[in-house]
């Protein structure tokens, strides 16, 4: 996949859990020919998503495809966890998205997202902290 035609994660900035799941994310694509990053609000999400598209969105991690798709919740985790497979953890953490029927997935994922600020700290930054050679992959 060419650099042009990678997918963008979109990550709450203030969420632990967003940002550990975005470090898992760049040790799973070290080379970056999958991902790039980008925190919900930022300049990238008022650009490559409508306003109807803004305002569509739940409260969730958020992938634009290379095709132009936007995915949330529960089928980005698995769209995540499909083009990310081949790290074992990535799989692991992802199987029930990618196995459950969607609305259980959902369940599950809200479940989750609605605990995730008591149970892990609060980040200092939008963006986590990521090695020098991967901080070009995060978009405004």
């Amino acid at each position: 996949m060419a650099e042009s035609e990678r997918e963008v994660l979109f990550y709450d900035g203030a969420c632990g859990l967003c940002h550990r799941w975005v470090r898992r994310c760049l040790a799973a694509d070290p080379q970056g020919r999958v991902f790039d990053f980008s925190p919900r609000g930022g300049a990238t999400w008022g650009r490559m998503l409508s306003e109807a598209e803004r305002a569509g969105v739940p409260d969730s991690i958020v992938v634009r495809t290379a095709d132009g798709r936007l995915l949330f919740k529960a089928e980005a985790v698995g769209h995540i966890g499909e083009r990310l497979g081949h790290d074992a953890s990535v799989r692991w953490a992802t199987w029930p998205m990618r196995r459950l029927p969607r609305w259980a997935a959902d369940a599950l994922y809200s479940a989750v997202a609605r605990a995730r600020h008591w149970v892990f700290a609060r980040p200092a930054e939008a963006c986590p902290a990521v090695p020098t050679e991967q901080r070009g992959r995060f978009l405004p």
